[in-house]
């Protein structure tokens, strides 16, 4: 009200349904976190989540079944050699 940007401002149903739908990989880990109570505990889960996430996330809508298949089990070996 102070600086006159009162009538620019929109409010309505669906106007913020793009910003919302940006968070919504992090809703959905922010879900999975929810039983964490300390702080530390749940950084060193988004930590190890997102880079184990990131190893097997593939993009299933985007690759054949049979590049897909092959690149989930690369991808796996890769994580029993890391985690050996």
């Amino acid at each position: 009200k102070g600086i006159g940007n009162v009538a620019n401002q929109e409010c309505g149903r669906w106007l913020n349904t793009r910003a919302e739908n940006s968070h919504q990989p992090f809703r959905r880990r922010e879900r999975a976190m929810q039983r964490f109570r300390a702080a530390r505990t749940l950084q060193k889960f988004a930590a190890t989540h997102a880079s184990v996430h990131n190893h097997f996330n593939h993009d299933r809508h985007l690759n054949r079944r049979d590049i897909l298949k092959q690149n989930r089990s690369a991808a796996l070996a890769a994580w029993r050699q890391l985690a050996a």
